[in-house]
C-alpha cells in the first residue's frame, strides 16, 4: 500500500528562525550583585523625584474660603437659608504676602455626584452639536428634562445642564478704610479646547436667537435662555459658553473643584498683592439639601500642575521601601549564600 503524503495545513507558518522562535535571545542571571544595588540606586532616583515633587507642592500657595452658610457665623449664613434668588453676601480676607501670579480662581463642591450614571448620561450630544433637529426632539437620555408640560423641547436638555452651577463672584481689594477697586477677572479659555472646538457648537442660525424660535424652553433652573448667556461676545454664547462648558465637563469624584476665572490682568500679572480683599457673591446654587459644601480656592500652579502632596509621598515611599528591600536582600545574601562551587 502506497502510504499517502498529508496534506499541509494552510495555517502551518513559515520555516523561518522568526515564527519558528528560534532567534537568538539573551535571558539575564539576577544575581544578589545585580539585584541590590539595582534596588539601591532605583529607590534613590524615586527619593530624589520625590522630594522634588513635595518641595514644589509645599511652595504652590493655596487659599480656600467656604461660604456654604451652615454655621451661623458665616457671613453666607443668611442667604444658606432663603429661597430667595440672588441674596448677596461678603466674605473678608487678607494676604500677609504677595499671592504669586498667574491666580486660578475655582469654585468647589462637596458630596456632589457628577459621575452618577444617570445624571452623566441625561444629555444630548447631538442637540450640543448644534444640530437643529435635535433642538427641537431631544433624545429621551434627556428625560425628565426633555420637554416641559406643554410639550415644548427643553434646550439644553437633560439634568446635567439643568443643574449648573449659578453662583456669581466679584473680587475687590481695598485701597484704604472704606475704598476698593475691583480686580478684573478674565473668563475666556478656561474651558477644554476639545469641548470648545469639538464636541459643541453652535446652530449656524444668525442671529444665534432665531434657532430656538418656536416650540422650545429654557431648562427649568436657568433665569435665562442659552442665547443669552453672553449677549456680549458671541464666541462665548450658546452652547459654547465658557461656564456652561466647564460645568458639562463632569468631574469623577464627589469633592471637586472647576476653574470659575483667571486673575491676569497686567496689574495683578505677577499676582495679587499683600492686603485686605472683600469677595461678594451672589448666593444662588443651594447645597445644604444633600449636605454639600460649596468654597471659592484660589491658588497658583508649578510645573507639575496644582498643589498636590500625594504625588510626591508616594514617590518616597516607594523609594523608601525599594532601600529597605534592598537592605533587608542583603542581609539574607551575607547570611545564607552559598560558597561558590569549584
Amino acid at each position: 500500500m502506497v502510504k499517502q503524503e498529508q496534506k499541509e495545513s494552510s495555517d502551518r507558518p513559515d520555516n523561518t528562525a522568526f515564527t519558528q522562535q528560534r532567534l537568538p535571545a539573551w535571558q539575564p542571571i539576577l544575581s544578589a550583585g545585580i539585584v541590590i544595588p539595582g534596588f539601591v540606586l532605583i529607590g534613590l532616583a524615586f527619593i530624589g523625584v520625590g522630594v522634588g515633587l513635595f518641595i514644589t507642592s509645599q511652595n504652590i500657595q493655596v487659599l480656600e474660603l467656604d461660604y456654604t452658610g451652615a454655621d451661623t457665623a458665616n457671613p453666607c449664613y443668611e442667604c444658606g437659608r432663603q429661597s430667595t434668588k440672588n441674596c448677596v453676601c461678603t466674605m473678608e480676607f487678607s494676604l500677609s504676602t504677595l499671592f504669586k501670579g498667574p491666580v486660578f480662581f475655582y469654585y468647589g463642591l462637596t458630596n456632589y455626584f457628577q459621575n452618577q450614571r444617570r445624571y452623566g448620561v441625561s444629555k444630548d450630544d447631538t442637540q450640543l452639536f448644534g444640530d437643529l433637529d435635535a433642538i427641537k426632539s431631544p433624545t429621551s437620555d434627556c428625560a425628565p428634562f426633555d420637554y416641559d408640560g406643554n410639550n415644548r423641547s427643553i434646550v439644553p436638555c437633560g439634568a446635567l445642564a439643568n443643574s449648573i452651577f449659578n453662583d456669581t463672584f466679584k473680587l475687590y481689594v481695598k485701597t484704604n478704610n472704606t475704598g476698593k477697586r475691583e480686580v478684573p477677572l478674565d473668563g475666556k479659555g478656561i474651558a477644554w479646547w476639545t469641548d470648545y472646538n469639538v464636541k459643541h457648537r453652535n446652530p449656524d442660525v444668525t442671529p444665534l436667537k432665531d434657532a430656538f424660535k418656536g416650540n422650545t424652553v429654557k431648562p427649568i433652573n436657568w433665569p435665562k435662555p442659552v442665547y443669552e448667556l453672553d449677549t456680549t461676545d458671541e464666541y462665548n454664547n450658546g452652547f459654547i459658553n465658557q461656564d456652561f462648558l466647564v460645568w458639562m465637563r463632569r468631574a469623577a469624584l464627589p469633592d471637586f473643584r472647576k476653574l470659575y476665572r483667571r486673575i491676569t490682568a497686567d496689574e495683578y500679572h505677577d499676582g495679587l498683592p499683600a492686603g485686605n480683599y472683600s469677595l461678594e457673591i451672589t448666593y444662588n446654587y443651594p447645597v445644604l439639601t444633600f449636605n454639600g459644601r460649596k468654597k471659592v480656592v484660589l491658588s497658583n500652579v508649578s510645573w507639575m500642575g496644582g498643589k498636590n502632596d500625594f504625588l510626591g509621598i508616594a514617590y518616597l515611599v516607594v523609594g523608601s521601601l525599594c532601600i529597605v528591600m534592598s537592605i533587608v536582600m542583603l542581609i539574607v545574601y551575607a547570611k545564607f549564600k552559598f560558597p561558590e562551587e569549584d
